[in-house]
């Protein structure tokens, strides 16, 4: 299984049939508070949208494979009955492209019905889950208050029976954060090969960042002592998303995660009633780029007010950051964590700078011959 990088590709449109419902209260969620754009609304997709959305998002693409992705809140809320009638409309609108799936679940709503569905259809499941029971737990909350761990773990179990294809999707906070490897050896003995993770920098109302967020020296920490353990005993082996994102962007080539590439806009994010956002992270009424009852996702997605979203990631960074020797690696990260200021005062800079310095310059001398070996294969 090759890790899947949809956001190097022309046009990337998450879909949310259940748009921020979930049976789950994460601690850091982002998107749960989403379902206040929608008060009025039921929270699921209708079939005029799905069939919409699959016959625009085939017929937008460049490429002759074509990924979706379902997405949350919990997408697994729908019945069965939901994907079977998206893999029928795929098939009806395919046009001799190849269709591939990939789902992101908490896992904890998984079957064997689900399961013999996923692997008869070949979808790629990911799986939302933050390490050992103990840090997991802390933060991973079911709506009545209570642990998710053994739930998700089932989950997997049922997964792995049936040999459907999954990777884990963690996130860094201030707990594992503090304990790389512990984390790390957790995803191997659960035979987990394919690892992306992503660090939590969550601001308050008042602007403070919350308990839970990862401090920048704890995860230049995490990311260098990470990085050892796999480089010395698992490269080939084991694939974790931002070390393979590092040495695209030290090989000149567009990463797979979009926070490390120079521009962003190409992946949007569309809400279960057809609203059509810049961007997962940007689901606010100022990023909305239309709905698509109305408009075209290429009309959309490459419009100029999407184009110049994309194209800010990098024009309006810092001149601290322009003029930093790991530009080329960083690219200021996401946008919604540039929450400080420079040394000279200006705004932009990412809140988890400090981290990401340490772990380029940790990671350097590796990076490097990774690439003179690359480009001599070549």
């Amino acid at each position: 299984m090759a890790t899947i990088s949809p956001f190097a590709r022309p046009l990337y449109v998450m879909a949310k049939p259940v748009g921020a419902a979930c049976n789950l209260r994460c601690k850091y969620c982002y998107y749960l508070e989403k379902s206040k754009l929608f008060p009025n609304e039921h929270n699921t997709m209708d079939d005029e949208t799905l069939e919409r959305f699959i016959r625009d998002y085939i017929q937008s693409q460049s490429m002759q494979q074509v990924l979706f992705t379902w997405h949350g809140g919990e997408p697994m809320l729908r019945p069965l009955a939901f994907y079977e009638k998206v893999i029928e409309l795929q098939k009806r609108y395919a046009g001799g492209r190849t269709i591939e799936n990939s789902l992101q679940t908490n896992g904890t709503l998984i079957t064997d019905e689900y399961a013999e569905f996923f692997v008869k259809n070949g979808w790629l499941i990911g799986v939302s889950i933050d390490g050992p029971k103990e840090y997991h737990d802390a933060y991973r909350r079911s709506a009545g208050g209570g642990a998710t761990f053994d739930n998700v773990m089932k989950g997997i179990d049922i997964l792995n029976r049936y040999k459907v294809e999954w990777n884990a999707m963690a996130v860094i906070n201030n707990l594992n954060g503090s304990h790389p490897l512990e984390f790390y050896h957790f995803f191997k003995r659960i035979g987990c090969r394919y690892i992306q993770f992503t660090p939590v920098v969550d601001a308050s109302r008042l602007g403070e960042l919350t308990p839970y967020s990862v401090r920048p020296r704890q995860w230049g920490e995490f990311l260098c002592r990470l990085f050892d353990e796999w480089v010395r005993n698992d490269v080939g082996k084991y694939f974790i998303q931002i070390f393979d994102a590092t040495l695209a962007n030290w090989c000149g080539v567009a990463p797979g995660v979009c926070s490390l590439a120079k521009y962003c806009g190409h992946a949007g994010v569309m809400e279960h009633n057809g609203n059509v956002y810049s961007c997962d992270h940007f689901v606010y009424p100022e990023y909305l780029l239309g709905n698509i009852k109305t408009k075209g996702l290429v009309e959309m997605m490459y419009s100029e007010r999407q184009t110049k979203f994309g194209h800010d990631k990098y024009d309006t960074l810092p001149r601290q950051c322009k003029e930093c020797k790991w530009l080329f690696a960083c690219n200021g990260e996401c946008p919604k964590n540039r929450l400080l200021n420079t040394k000279d005062g200006e705004s932009g800079l990412n809140y988890l700078c400090e981290g990401y310095q340490m772990y380029f310059e940790h990671v350097a001398p590796v990076m490097e011959h990774m690439r003179r070996n690359i480009t001599n294969v070549g």
